[in-house]
């Protein structure tokens, strides 16, 4: 009895901490994470509220959750995955996106811990899938010189593929550049914004990735000479706009599904437009860079490139 008075010594035995998780979720997306995450991050965060949490253990007291309670919870949803309307299971779900459950649902509930509604996080002890990431792929010499070849006939896309292979970077961040970014007298580039999908389809602009994805880069000179010869012909702020709509930046998702077109010509492997990225940095290595200069150009948080050299040829 003593040890369980010491133990709740800290918390509130008000009517909120006898909220059902469910409500706890809807109380901390909206009050504590709408104002400080991105947008598509945001309606990430509620998608799995939705559909994996609330189903399962939405209707459970807040109080009164335990690290049992969790750990069967990660093991139901794995199998059986989202519940849907018709009541009928989804597929299996991915060690990924239960690793995103468990995040959202460690983050939410250290916060009802801060604000003294629970005594402890259950989540703290769970056992749950390890990181499991794709494979990375890079694109060898001939690889490089087929694909080259191919977009270099393609005069819509050249310039955009040709700017990524040279400077690595993200997809949402290539097609958030704009002129005012560039420098064509230093050859110096900033990268400070970045495009993305929005839920229902659109596209929002905001923050980098990262703290380090908001950044200067010195470009290539054939590509500082590129651009400043697009920018000549340009009549849009955006250094690739929509084709369609020059007064907007080009869609992420479009750039990703042609390459997969060029690749597709080029009898390569589907490769993900975040390889295209890798062949940069493996490019970079191979041929001089140091880690800390290229961790700083590709706006990366981690400061060991080990295990990504590689032999590929220099395009530029």
């Amino acid at each position: 009895m003593l040890q369980a008075i010491e133990t709740y010594r800290d918390s509130d035995s008000t009517e909120e901490s006898s909220m059902t998780l469910g409500e706890w979720l809807d109380r901390w997306i909206n009050d504590y994470m709408s104002l400080t995450i991105r947008e598509s991050t945001l309606d990430g965060y509620k998608a799995l509220i939705k559909n994996q949490i609330k189903p399962y253990i939405g209707d459970k007291p807040l109080s009164s959750l335990t690290t049992p309670d969790i750990q069967k919870f990660y093991n139901t949803v794995k199998e059986k995955g989202r519940v849907r309307p018709d009541k009928i299971h989804g597929s299996q779900l991915s060690d990924s996106v239960v690793r995103s459950i468990h995040m959202l649902l460690h983050e939410a509930l250290d916060t009802a811990v801060k604000d003294r509604l629970i005594v402890k996080n259950p989540t703290a002890r769970t056992v749950i899938p390890k990181t499991n990431y794709a494979p990375k792929q890079v694109l060898n010499d001939e690889q490089l010189d087929k694909f080259i070849s191919v977009i270099k006939e393609d005069k819509l896309w050249y310039d955009f593929f040709y700017t990524e292979l040279t400077t690595g970077l993200r997809r949402g961040e290539i097609c958030g550049l704009k002129w005012e970014d560039f420098d064509g007298q230093s050859g110096r580039l900033k990268i400070q914004r970045t495009v993305t999908r929005q839920k229902g389809g659109g596209f929002s602009t905001g923050e980098t990735k990262t703290e380090t994805g908001t950044r200067t880069i010195i470009l290539p000179p054939s590509t500082a000479e590129l651009l400043k010869e697009r920018k000549e012909t340009s009549h849009s702020e955006w250094i690739f706009p929509n084709f369609c709509k020059p007064e907007k930046p080009m869609v992420p998702d479009k750039a990703y599904t042609h390459l997969k077109i060029l690749l597709k010509k080029a009898g390569l492997p589907s490769i993900r437009f975040h390889d295209l990225r890798h062949t940069f940095a493996t490019m970079a290595l191979e041929y001089g860079m140091d880690v800390k200069t290229l961790s700083a150009t590709i706006g990366h948080i981690r400061q060991n490139a080990r295990g990504v050299r590689g032999k590929v040829r220099r395009t530029y």
